[in-house]
């Protein structure tokens, strides 16, 4: 079983800066993974054509099971309100994160994490970047537990604050709600943390340790495949992982075999 994790940047090519779905299923299919947790996702957003991203990278895996939850309604960085109730913004711009599976979903569950109550600097590159102090966005976590030949597993993603100490208490929060779900458990996402952080904080096990971002020249690992340590031993061992260069995004995917 391959898992995967990757913060699509709204399918944005640093190349051209354009966001095309062809060139967004060729990179989805590359990983050919049977669980995909996307971060910074679309859907119905004008700069990215008006697409729904999560289906059109379901496409291309092949994948029947698949979902989206809108973090916020409206754009990132421009203007956006929070979701109060799971309804994914009734038609309207949003975006969040997607969960795609080749394994039959059980059950589904959304935890919402509050943004945080301050502004943070944050260094935006680009010509029109720099050190900007930016309003935090409301963040989301979906789970799913998987029906697979392995057994029941709880998958989850997410994609944490960009604010020091926030992102750590909404990992606490994710681990939380996770609890209440079946195991053995694994959470995919870009939690905003280094490697070391993520797994003191959660207490989980990291399925991979590889630097994920900037794309080019990977520096630091911000994306991550955690398991739930005390129930490790209940999920098949790594085979191999990889962080392949992509033709989108500011970050590589994360990939985890599972044998």
């Amino acid at each position: 079983m391959r898992l995967a994790t990757f913060n699509l940047l709204h399918g944005r090519s640093l190349t051209d800066g354009l966001v095309d779905p062809h060139r967004l299923t060729t990179a989805v299919a590359a990983l050919d993974a049977d669980v995909l947790a996307l971060q910074e996702v679309d859907r119905d957003q004008s700069r990215s054509g008006n697409h729904d991203l999560t289906a059109i990278a379901a496409h291309a895996l092949h994948a029947p099971q698949h979902r989206f939850a809108a973090a916020l309604v409206g754009t990132p960085g421009e203007h956006f309100r929070p979701l109060r109730h799971d309804d994914d913004g009734h038609g309207e711009p949003r975006y969040g994160i997607g969960l795609i599976t080749r394994h039959p979903v059980r059950t589904w569950q959304v935890t919402r994490l509050k943004p945080a109550p301050v502004r943070s600097p944050v260094y935006i590159p680009g010509p029109d970047g720099g050190l900007l102090l930016l309003q935090d966005e409301p963040r989301v976590v979906l789970a799913a537990v998987l029906d697979t030949p392995h057994g029941d597993i709880t998958v989850a993603a997410t994609h944490l604050s960009f604010v020091p100490g926030w992102n750590a208490h909404q990992l606490r929060q994710t681990v939380r709600a996770l609890r209440a779900l079946p195991a053995p458990r694994i959470l995919l996402g870009d939690l905003n943390l280094p490697a070391t952080p993520a797994r003191l904080i959660s207490g989980w096990t990291p399925l991979a340790r590889r630097p994920t971002y900037p794309a080019t020249h990977p520096r630091i690992q911000l994306d991550h495949i955690l398991a739930d340590r005390h129930l490790r031993h209940r999920l098949p061992p790594v085979t191999a992982t990889a962080t392949p260069l992509s033709t989108i995004s500011d970050h590589r995917p994360l990939l985890v075999d599972l044998g």
